[in-house]
C-alpha cells in the first residue's frame, strides 16, 4: 500500500444538491486506471452515475492516461461499472424514477485493504434561491466567529 492520502473530491456536490442518501461503492478499474488515481489523477467534477439493466454506471469520469503504460493504457472517460449490493441498485433505480433526481460522486478513497472506493450521493438539485440561503448562513457563521473572537 502507498503512504499518499487520496484526495479526489466533487467539491461543488454539496453547494449544487441536497443529498438524500449516501453509498459506498467498489469500482471496477484496469491496472493502468489504478495506478493513475493512486496518483490522484482522477476529477469526479462532471461525472454522474446511471443505473441500466440492474447495474449502476459511472459517467464522464476522467481518469488521466498513466504516464508508464504503453498502448494498454485506459481510455480516459470511459463508463466504469460500480460495485454494490442488490438491495442497494434497487433503492438506486427507484430514486431515480422521479423527475430532478441524479446519482453524484462526492470523493474518491482507498479503503483499508488498498481497494479504490467511491462514495456516491442520491441527489436533487437546488434551485438558485436554495443556493444563495446557503451562501447567506456560511457567512452569517463565520461573523458569529470572528465576533466571539474579537
Amino acid at each position: 500500500m502507498s503512504a499518499t492520502r487520496l484526495n479526489i473530491r466533487n467539491k461543488r456536490a454539496r453547494f449544487e444538491y441536497h443529498l438524500e442518501e449516501v453509498f459506498t461503492a467498489g469500482i471496477v478499474l484496469t491496472g493502468t486506471e489504478i495506478k493513475s488515481i493512486r496518483q490522484s489523477k482522477a476529477s469526479i467534477m462532471e461525472a454522474y452515475c446511471i443505473a441500466s439493466k440492474g447495474e449502476v454506471w459511472i459517467r464522464n469520469m476522467f481518469v488521466n492516461p498513466y504516464e508508464n503504460g504503453s498502448f494498454y493504457n485506459h481510455q480516459p472517460r470511459s463508463d466504469r461499472k460500480l460495485l454494490l449490493n442488490r438491495k442497494e441498485i434497487k433503492r438506486i433505480e427507484k430514486f431515480l424514477k422521479d423527475k430532478g433526481n441524479t446519482i453524484i460522486p462526492l470523493n474518491i478513497f482507498l479503503s483499508s485493504k488498498g481497494w479504490v472506493k467511491i462514495e456516491i450521493a442520491c441527489a436533487k438539485g437546488k434551485k438558485l434561491h436554495d443556493k444563495r440561503h446557503d451562501l447567506k448562513e456560511k457567512q452569517d457563521k463565520i461573523e458569529i466567529g470572528r465576533r466571539l473572537k474579537g
